[in-house]
């Protein structure tokens, strides 16, 4: 299946808490890294998932923030890394950046944003990303 989000991290799912409508599914990538998902517990039966399955976290660049101080935050996906690449734009710019398991997650954001938090290649950023925001794929 192809899609058109850019961010695409196949693992293993970690960790599954169910709730009364939704789950929380928690999947770890080869490196060590984990992405937090909230789904309906109705998408994780479709879906077959189960703890040690294959899943893919699928994420829209476009939800993607970027932080270079990311305390105090309630989302759930706060991953570290350093910026790699800036694609200016002229509203948007798409920043890449290098997590620290070797992944790269793109965020789209306003060319103002990155001028406002002074990002370069080499600066250190931490992706966040909200549980509700993150698909899986199985």
């Amino acid at each position: 299946m192809k899609l058109s989000a850019r961010n695409q991290f196949a693992g293993k799912v970690k960790e599954i808490s169910e709730g009364a409508v939704n789950s929380l599914v928690k999947i770890e990538l080869p490196k060590g890294q984990v992405v937090t998902s909230t789904i309906t517990k109705e998408a994780v039966e479709d879906l077959g998932l189960t703890v040690g399955a294959d899943a893919t976290a699928v994420i829209k660049s476009t939800s993607v923030i970027i932080s270079t101080n990311p305390n105090g935050l309630s989302a759930r996906n706060k991953l570290n890394g350093k910026v790699v690449t800036i694609n200016e734009g002229k509203v948007n710019d798409v920043v890449k950046v290098e997590l620290e398991g070797g992944e790269v997650i793109s965020s789209t954001i306003t060319c103002e944003a990155v001028k406002e938090l002074g990002l370069a290649v080499g600066t250190d950023v931490t992706a966040i990303v909200k549980a509700t925001e993150v698909m899986v794929m199985a």
